[in-house]
């Protein structure tokens, strides 16, 4: 049986859109309305596929619905894994007004976003995630992409979806490990915009760790509430939307030395975090006591605390320099001026910068 627990809209005037949270949505909930044509490309991959796709097929009565099942994986997230999406459009004829849907994780909805934003020049597309990071982050806001050798996230598109359905099911099959990665995100949410809801998540991180249907439905609404408002705000990131890049640009750098897939992005993020919190205080911003805070609450989570170890100062700084929040080959980092107020500044004191690098690399 399925049960609404929240709507809310990202609004962006005529472009505006509803996420829907609730359980047991997937398949019992009719999304031809935010279908314009007659047919649906559902984008998945082999993990989810099996768990999901019959469900979903269920929520497009009377279209011609096509499936593409990709590999999984951020390893995935390049040219020759999108171009398979392109390859199924044309193979089954989809015109300019069919809507993919993505059905999976933050991989596939940024492949599918960004296949619709270039098929025909832009079509509709609908999110569906299925990971507690997706569902909390990447379906909203309408970031799209996938990733360069050089640098993540590096080629990609604004292009807003119809609608955001999230199924809070769909996290009881979660590994733990990426029930982690999402908190990261969560958390991050409370950090840059929301004391209050950094206190609420202090009292059920316990409860949300072990997957407890109320406490995760309320901590997806109040993250999406947060970014919906902040999109709303500042949809193409010209200001205000890169302080949702809090411990980013540490984390991409450390996605990118892994290897794509070896650190989840969350993984990263909730290292980066801990590091931007470390700087922030040594540029005098907040205190030692506020940067154990944020670190006890990632660690709580079951994130790391330190990058890998045989990452130095040197690649944080070479990877770094090609993050997309930099301006005119100026780093441009996300700090803390005090718990629940981010911002991004170019104006980092370069020593402290070393001393926190010097800090966490072995």
């Amino acid at each position: 049986m399925s049960e609404i627990f929240r709507e809310l809209t990202v609004d962006l005037g005529e472009r505006s859109y509803p996420i829907i949270i609730g359980s047991g949505l997937l398949g019992s909930t009719d999304l031809s309305p935010y279908v314009g044509g007659s047919q649906v490309m559902i984008v998945t991959n082999d993990t989810v596929a099996p768990l999901y796709l019959d469900r979903i097929r269920g929520s497009f009565p009377g279209k011609q619905v096509d499936t593409v099942v990709l590999p999984d994986g951020e390893k995935f997230k390049d040219w020759q894994t999108l171009n398979r999406i392109f390859d199924a459009l044309l193979e089954r004829r989809h015109s300019r007004k069919t809507t993919l849907v993505a059905l999976g994780g933050g991989v596939i909805g940024d492949m599918a976003g960004f296949a619709a934003a270039c098929y025909q020049r832009g079509v509709n597309f609908i999110q569906v995630p299925t990971t507690l990071l997706s569902q909390v982050d990447s379906s909203v806001g309408g970031k799209t992409g996938i990733n360069h050798p050089l640098g993540k996230n590096m080629i990609g598109a604004f292009h807003q979806p119809q609608v955001v359905l999230i199924d809070t099911d769909t996290l009881q099959t979660l590994p733990p490990r990426e029930v982690s990665a999402g908190l990261a995100e969560v958390i991050k949410y409370g950090l840059i915009r929301d004391t209050a809801f950094l206190d609420w998540l202090e009292s059920h991180m316990d409860a949300l760790v072990r997957l407890e249907p109320g406490s995760l439905a309320e901590a997806i609404y109040r993250s999406c509430a947060c970014k919906a408002d902040v999109v709303a705000l500042d949809e193409r990131e010209g200001g205000l939307r890169a302080i949702l890049n809090l411990g980013h640009t540490f984390g991409h750098a450390i996605e990118t030395f892994a290897g794509y897939g070896n650190w989840l992005h969350g993984e990263a993020v909730g290292t980066g975090m801990i590091m931007a919190a470390d700087l922030s205080a040594r540029e005098g911003m907040i205190s030692r006591q506020d940067y154990r805070r944020v670190t006890d609450l990632i660690l709580g989570a079951g994130l790391p605390e330190r990058p890998p170890e045989k990452m130095t100062p040197q690649d944080f700084m070479e990877l770094m320099a090609v993050d997309k929040k930099n301006v005119d080959g100026a780093l441009r980092l996300v700090l803390l001026r005090e718990v629940g107020d981010a911002f991004v500044t170019a104006e980092t004191d370069s020593g402290h910068l070393a001393e926190t690098l010097g800090a966490f690399c072995h």
